[in-house]
């Protein structure tokens, strides 16, 4: 196809270059906002909040309580409310119907798939495979993350540990998709970042799925994404 003929299959770069593109596009969905990342912006207290949130995340595994968030936003005037539905709006974080934090990526307060031992800590559920990844990168800490692959329910579980990770089974992946549409990240992405044993069962996952773009990122390619998303989540200033 490069030089105008038809020859029956794309190349391999060809078929490289349209995995890139599906990739990047996934990569943006998860990170937010197009591209612009997880880390909230310092006016009107969003990351003072936001950073709360996540905190309270990985010490006790739940969301903050009023009180605690009232006393993060006060010194900026404004409610906590309004911080959180502002977080809301721009994809940092979810809501349920009563305006508590449902979920605060990499975090959710409702039951998925992803579990996070946290060491010294509780155990959390993530959103999503990259997510999980995200959250060890975030903390600083070791964790063992575990799953399952959606085609045959057997198990993923990935230690992280002195520096190092360790993957079982060790030809476990992860795929990297998204639907198309501007829905909050949770909508379009978090049910299509997951993990699988292999690249095979992978692939036969998202045979069956339509309108779905993405790529498999081997182990190092997710862990990378997880830290480049979430790492800096917890270390930047909160003004």
């Amino acid at each position: 196809m490069a030089d105008g003929r038809i020859d029956g299959a794309p190349s391999v770069e060809e078929l490289r270059q349209v995995l890139d593109v599906n990739a990047t596009i996934g990569a943006e969905r998860t990170a937010g906002r197009a591209g612009r990342g997880r880390l909230a912006p310092v006016e009107w207290g969003l990351r003072a909040v936001q950073q709360a949130v996540l905190r309270s995340f990985a010490t006790t595994g739940a969301p903050p309580g009023d009180a605690e968030l009232e006393s993060v936003a006060e010194p900026f005037g404004v409610p906590a409310v309004r911080v959180l539905a502002e977080l809301a709006a721009e994809d940092f974080l979810t809501l349920d119907d009563t305006d508590r934090v449902q979920a605060a990526h990499p975090f959710s307060a409702i039951p998925t798939e992803y579990l996070v031992q946290i060491a010294d800590g509780p155990t959390v559920r993530s959103m999503c495979a990259i997510d999980a990844l995200g959250i060890p990168v975030m903390l600083g800490t070791d964790a063992v993350i575990t799953s399952t692959d959606p085609v045959t329910g057997g198990s993923v579980r990935v230690e992280f540990a002195d520096g190092r990770t360790v993957w079982q089974p060790a030809t476990a992946v992860v795929y990297h998709g998204a639907r198309p549409g501007d829905a909050q990240a949770a909508a379009v992405c978090c049910g299509y970042l997951r993990f699988f044993t292999t690249r095979a069962t992978a692939e036969q996952w998202t045979g069956r799925q339509a309108d779905l773009g993405g790529a498999v990122l081997d182990q190092a390619e997710a862990e990378r994404l997880g830290a480049d998303i979430f790492g800096p989540l917890l270390t930047a200033s909160p003004r």
